[in-house]
C-alpha cells in the first residue's frame, strides 16, 4: 500500500517529472497537473491526501488554486513549492493556508522530508470550534471574549484568540512552538530563536487566569511546548 497519494501541481516538466519520479520511488503515488486549472480539478476530483503546489502558473497562479481547494477541502495539505524565496512571499502562502512553504532550488531529500512532516503533522484539519468551556470559563472565539464564573468578561486579541482556538483544536495533544510559529502567526520557523510563543502563552494563562507557577489549562510540556489540558471541560457545537 503507497505512503499517500500526492498531487505535483507543476507546470515545468521537467521539474514535475522528477518530483514525481522521487515520491513513486519514496512508496508514494504520486499524481501530477500541468496548470493551476488542472491542479484544481485534480485536487477535487481525485482521492489526494497532500498537494504540492508550485505558485508561477498558467490558467490560475498557486494562490487561487490554494483558495479554491480550502473552500471545497479544508483539511487537505498542502505545500508551496516556488521560485519566490523572500520573507513576504513566505507569509503570504503560508497565511493563505499552506501548510508548508519549499523555495527553489531545493533537494528531493528535503522535499520527501517536508512531505513526510506535514502528513504526520496535519492528517486532518480540525474543524473550528465556536465555543469552549474550561471549569466554569466559557471562551467565544467569535466575540473573542472569556466569560468568568464570577460574570466577569476580559478580551482576547485576535492573536489570543487563534492560539487558544489551536491548542483548542489539538486538545491534549503537544504542540511545539514552531508548529505554532508556523500555524497561528505564519512565520517560517526554521532558523529563529524567538520567545514570541512563549510571551504569548503567558499572557493567555493571565486573561484565563491561569496559576503562572503552575498551570492547569495551557500545560508546558517539556521539551515539546504547549497543550491545552484534557479535563471535565469541553467545547460547545
Amino acid at each position: 500500500m503507497p505512503l499517500g497519494t500526492v498531487l505535483v501541481v507543476e507546470d515545468d516538466a521537467a521539474i514535475r517529472r522528477g518530483i514525481v519520479d522521487a515520491l513513486r520511488l519514496s512508496g508514494y503515488d504520486p499524481r501530477e497537473a500541468a496548470d493551476g486549472q488542472a491542479g484544481i480539478d485534480a485536487a477535487l476530483g481525485q482521492h489526494v491526501d497532500l498537494v504540492l503546489l508550485d505558485i508561477l502558473m498558467p490558467r490560475k497562479d498557486g494562490l487561487a488554486v490554494l483558495s479554491e481547494i480550502r473552500r471545497s477541502r479544508p483539511a487537505l495539505p498542502v505545500i508551496f513549492i516556488t521560485a519566490r524565496g523572500q520573507e513576504e512571499d513566505r507569509v503570504r502562502g503560508l497565511k493563505a493556508g499552506a501548510d508548508d512553504y519549499i523555495v527553489k532550488p531545493f533537494s528531493l531529500t528535503e522535499l520527501l522530508a517536508r512531505v513526510e512532516a506535514v502528513l504526520r503533522r496535519v492528517p486532518e484539519r480540525p474543524q473550528a470550534i465556536p465555543r469552549l468551556l474550561l471549569d466554569g470559563i466559557q471562551i467565544d472565539f467569535d466575540r473573542r471574549e472569556i466569560s468568568h464564573a464570577d460574570g466577569t468578561l476580559d478580551a482576547l486579541s485576535e492573536r489570543e484568540a487563534a492560539l487558544l482556538a489551536y491548542l483548542a483544536a489539538h486538545r491534549g495533544r503537544a504542540i511545539s512552538r514552531d508548529e505554532l510559529l508556523l500555524r497561528v502567526w505564519g512565520i517560517d520557523p526554521r532558523g529563529m530563536a524567538t520567545r514570541t510563543v512563549d510571551m504569548a502563552v503567558a499572557r493567555l494563562r493571565t486573561q484565563l487566569r491561569d496559576d503562572p507557577d503552575d498551570p492547569r489549562v495551557i500545560v508546558t510540556v517539556r521539551g515539546k511546548g504547549y497543550k491545552l489540558a484534557l479535563g471535565p471541560a469541553g467545547h460547545e457545537p
